[in-house]
């Protein structure tokens, strides 16, 4: 069975329980720094989110607190249409994508891709046929065997995304997995991750604090007040184009970046309001 077999795209138009919810979730660090103040996101099932924001906004402690991966200090997070587990987290839901790659760099390709699987006692034979659908699926089936140091930095982002995926989740949380590549390698994974998106009906929840990136990526933009970190403007984003190299350079494309921008700015000059 195909990866797309085995997730097809759910349907844009009829929309279910949402698959997550932030509630007025606030984060204060031991420091005494407030990153998040009373929060609340609504995630439906499909949706290709953007969280854009200055640096230090609090996109990223957003993301982790989603993941089970930081606690809130206060609010709380719903997973309306998943099975809880003893943590409080959705079982077997969520990939995510770091800013790095934390590749282990004494495995292969397939070594690291497994990890995931091998954690829940899936042993190598029974996760072959998975691991090497899933490194098809971003384009390295020809890579199993190499190394960490063997590959590019794209490459090694591409083994990222290939682990978070290999378990088949619903939520794909990414936190600026992009940021460290040159334009044209990350011009190419934006594509690869669309690509992933509209064949597999994956969520993604996409933290950036590029507006370009935003505006090519999603399907809806919440733009994020400087610290401590809340949401300023939640929007669609739609398009009758196809996103590629054309659309890049089209109308609505810079309408679409014009709009995120105009958002971002106010966001940051209203960062002093509460």
């Amino acid at each position: 069975m195909s990866l797309a077999e085995t997730k097809a795209a759910p349907s844009r138009e009829i929309r279910k329980r949402p698959l997550v919810v932030m509630q007025s979730v606030s984060k204060v660090f031991s420091s005494g720094t407030i990153a998040l103040s009373g929060m609340s996101l609504t995630v439906e099932s499909g949706e290709f989110i953007s969280l854009l924001g200055p640096s230090g906004c609090g996109k990223s402690t957003a993301l982790r607190i989603i993941a089970g991966l930081g606690g809130a200090t206060s609010g709380k997070i719903d997973w309306p249409s998943s099975r809880i587990n003893s943590k409080g987290l959705p079982e077997g839901d969520i990939g995510f994508v770091f800013q790095e790659p934390t590749l282990m760099p004494w495995k292969t390709v397939f070594g690291n891709v497994f990890l995931p699987l091998k954690l829940r006692g899936v042993s190598k034979a029974e996760a072959k046929d998975r691991i090497m659908e899933v490194l098809a699926t971003v384009g390295l089936q020809d890579f199993a065997d190499a190394y960490p140091r063997e590959l590019s930095g794209g490459m090694k982002m591409r083994v990222s995304i290939a682990r978070a995926l290999v378990t088949n989740p619903k939520l794909l949380l990414m936190d600026e997995p992009f940021a460290a590549l040159d334009e044209i390698t990350r011009q190419k994974l934006n594509d690869d991750v669309l690509r992933l998106w509209k064949t597999t009906g994956i969520t993604v929840i996409f933290v950036t604090h590029s507006v370009f990136e935003s505006a090519y990526l999603s399907n809806r933009i919440v733009v994020m007040k400087a610290r401590p970190g809340r949401v300023h403007a939640d929007f669609p984003l739609t398009t009758s184009l196809e996103r590629d190299s054309h659309y890049r350079t089209s109308e609505e494309y810079r309408l679409a970046c014009e709009t995120a921008s105009r958002s971002l700015i106010e966001a940051i000059g209203g960062a002093e309001e509460h």
